[in-house]
């Protein structure tokens, strides 16, 4: 089986730090967005993949070969760019017609055990019941529990079972087939083609779809959303830090502290993730993720996300206050 990974996208609700790095690499809990996508299908047993790159695509293919050299990759570049469906057909002269394919978006986490779908003889969408699907691709099913439609955020949902962005499809080559139909017929939607229309054609033409459940799915399109997934991702796997490691510095787990990390007189966590290499000094940091030679001075911050290679310096006050004194500094 293999699996197509789309990760062309330019992050846009992510800036400033997609303007330098593809969202798909921006670090939560310890990791790039896109190693945990990686881990949880070579856990999986997958040890073939195509990504579907563009913007800043060259750091996504460095990544991936450093990190992973002992899987099969390949990268497609997808230029210009025309939706989901549009990405996964750039790969169809990569795909055995014959062999069965899982599709994952690539700015989503998901924390769950693949072997059960890619094991199944069936064609799976997964799912999470939401409760406003109005935002989301929506699946109807029938009495079987077969898929029978595939809306794409309808103003009246008939069902609150949301698509995540987990597609494991048996017929690879009737996929590419529905794929290049709607891109030669130009069946866009929004000015995109969408890969639900391919599988609603499929479905038309009498392949079934069945569903499974993701929980635990975390999109990490915004900042808020990042951090919660920071957050959530320290909690289930965050090592613990050894006391004394860092000097006067206090420690409320859960964190990630990667190696080589200078931190002195600070306090640290919880849902803290701090890259390799960065200086922390006479600071407070609480929730929040901090990119790798980064260096923080003299800082309280919470709810913030700093990037790799910057440089905080703070404000350092001496202060004598008289009695019935009100100083805010915001």
């Amino acid at each position: 089986m293999k699996a197509i990974i789309p990760v062309a996208g330019i992050g846009s609700k992510l800036r400033p730090h997609t303007h330098t790095q593809p969202k798909a690499l921006v670090p939560v809990a310890g990791k790039p967005i896109l190693s945990h996508i990686v881990d949880n299908l070579v856990k999986a047993g997958i040890t073939d993949f195509v990504f579907i790159i563009g913007y800043l695509g060259d750091k996504i293919e460095e990544y991936i070969k450093a990190t992973y050299p002992s899987v099969k990759t390949q990268f497609v570049l997808q230029e210009p760019r025309y939706g989901t469906g549009h990405a996964v057909y750039l790969a169809s002269h990569l795909v055995d017609p014959k062999e069965e394919v899982i599709i994952t978006l690539g700015d989503t986490i998901f924390d769950l055990d693949l072997t059960e779908v890619i094991n199944s003889k069936e064609s799976l969408l997964g799912v999470k019941k939401v409760t406003d699907p109005r935002t989301f691709g929506v699946a109807e099913l029938n009495e079987e529990g077969y898929i029978t439609n595939l809306v794409e955020k309808p103003p009246i949902p008939k069902s609150n079972l949301a698509l995540v962005g987990i597609y494991k499809i048996h017929d690879a080559g009737l996929l590419m087939k529905s794929l290049e139909s709607i891109i030669s017929n130009d069946q866009r939607n929004n000015g995109e083609f969408h890969l639900t229309d391919a599988i609603m054609l499929m479905i038309s033409e009498g392949c079934k779809f069945k569903t499974f459940a993701v929980e635990n799915w975390y999109d990490c399109g915004v900042k808020d959303s990042l951090l919660e997934t920071n957050a959530i991702m320290l909690k289930k796997n965050c090592t613990p830090v050894k006391a004394g490691q860092f000097e006067n510095t206090i420690i409320i787990p859960p964190v990630s502290i990667a190696a080589n990390c200078a931190i002195s007189n600070s306090i640290i966590g919880p849902n803290v993730s701090i890259g390799e290499n960065t200086i922390v000094n006479y600071s407070i940091l609480k929730d929040a993720i901090i990119g790798s030679y980064s260096e923080i001075q003299n800082a309280v911050l919470h709810h913030s996300v700093i990037g790799s290679d910057a440089s905080l310096h703070g404000l350092s006050q001496s202060l004598n206050l008289g009695d019935s004194t009100e100083i805010d500094f915001g």
